[in-house]
């Protein structure tokens, strides 16, 4: 399926195909079309997290270039990050060169203004690090604005900025990546939904980064992701329950956090921060999701098995080979599945 390269102008024109796991069916529609196939009473639930500028492209102490692509904030200044060698987003993740060896202590320099020291190296791979910055607070954030630039893949046609990658709803700073699936929600669209009687709500999930370049890595995605889920949402989602309304995730980073915290808590959502490691799959019976918004991916893709929580994987398979046969487009600045009876 060939990816879309780069944002285009009307969101609410990108295509948009509805996969009814009840009914085994299929049915083209556009983004716009959107407040017609829900009810309302249901609930949708949207990724407020902003997109980080999470590439940074430095050189050690020794000069050797690398680029270090923050995957999630641990602490105030520390970050789980992923290290690539030279070249940049031109050449495909998988034919990047491996990164310098770098071990606890080492030193990767962004410039004069903004300086990380490695505090730990995975046993997965010595590509996945712990970073702990020098700068904090006002600094640091300056400092990854001037000298990050948003991540991005070969496939795009020019260097993107970050308004790119943001939604219009985009609050705290703490995806590595778009929250892609929200991206076409443009205010006229959500306006348009609240007057029908659907009701939206949000909550804040650290979007990982969705490939590293090496298998055994990619396999290991998605890796761990905070979130944090206000009282507000998790009273919004109660009601609909109880009133026997949908609860539609906007995206699987939506989904991660819902059904994680809900995991986490003999089956009932509560309110706050936390951490999910879940990874969705085939045999997992989701608690509080009933369907979702979600961009179109390739099916050898995690994000593709993903949503075999939701529907048969030969419905999947069936929506896919439709999907491609008819145009649709993949990706980030792609089009859209809505996976819901």
């Amino acid at each position: 399926m060939s990816p879309a390269t780069w944002p285009r102008d009307n969101p609410l024109e990108e295509r948009l195909l509805h996969v009814d796991p009840r009914l085994g069916r299929l049915r083209d529609g556009r983004i716009a079309d959107l407040p017609t196939l829900l009810l309302p009473g249901d609930l949708l639930v949207v990724n407020d997290g902003a997109t980080l500028p999470a590439s940074l492209r430095g050189a050690t102490e020794g000069g050797a270039p690398v680029e270090v692509r923050l995957i999630g904030e641990l602490a105030e200044g520390r970050y789980s990050a992923l290290l690539f060698g030279a070249g940049d987003w031109h050449t495909r993740t998988e034919d990047r060169p491996a990164p310098p060896a770098l071990g606890p202590g080492d030193v990767v320099r962004f410039g004069d203004d903004l300086l990380a020291a490695v505090e730990r190296v995975s046993a997965a791979s010595p590509r996945l690090v712990e970073i702990a910055f020098r700068e904090r607070g006002a600094p640091l954030w300056s400092a990854l604005y001037r000298r990050g630039r948003p991540i991005q893949y070969a496939y795009v046609a020019a260097p993107l900025e970050i308004w790119h990658t943001q939604t219009r709803y985009a609050s705290r700073p703490l995806c590595a990546e778009l929250p892609s699936a929200g991206r076409p929600l443009v205010w006229s669209l959500l306006l348009d939904l609240i007057r029908r009687g659907v009701r939206v709500a949000s909550l804040t999930h650290a979007a990982g980064i969705s490939s590293t370049g090496d298998p055994a890595l990619d396999a290991l995605l998605p890796l761990p992701e905070r979130f944090d889920i206000p009282e507000e949402t998790v009273s919004a989602v109660r009601e609909a329950k109880a009133a026997g309304r949908r609860v539609i995730a906007v995206g699987t980073t939506v989904t991660r956090a819902l059904e994680g915290c809900a995991a986490q808590h003999g089956g009932e959502l509560r309110a706050g921060p936390g951490v999910t490691d879940l990874v969705l799959h085939h045999g997992f019976r989701p608690r509080v999701v009933d369907g979702l918004l979600t961009g179109v991916h390739d099916p050898t893709e995690s994000h593709f098995r993903l949503l075999e929580a939701f529907a048969p994987a030969e419905l999947l398979h069936r929506a896919n080979a439709h999907a491609e046969q008819a145009g649709y487009l993949c990706h980030e600045f792609g089009d859209s599945y809505l996976v819901l009876s």
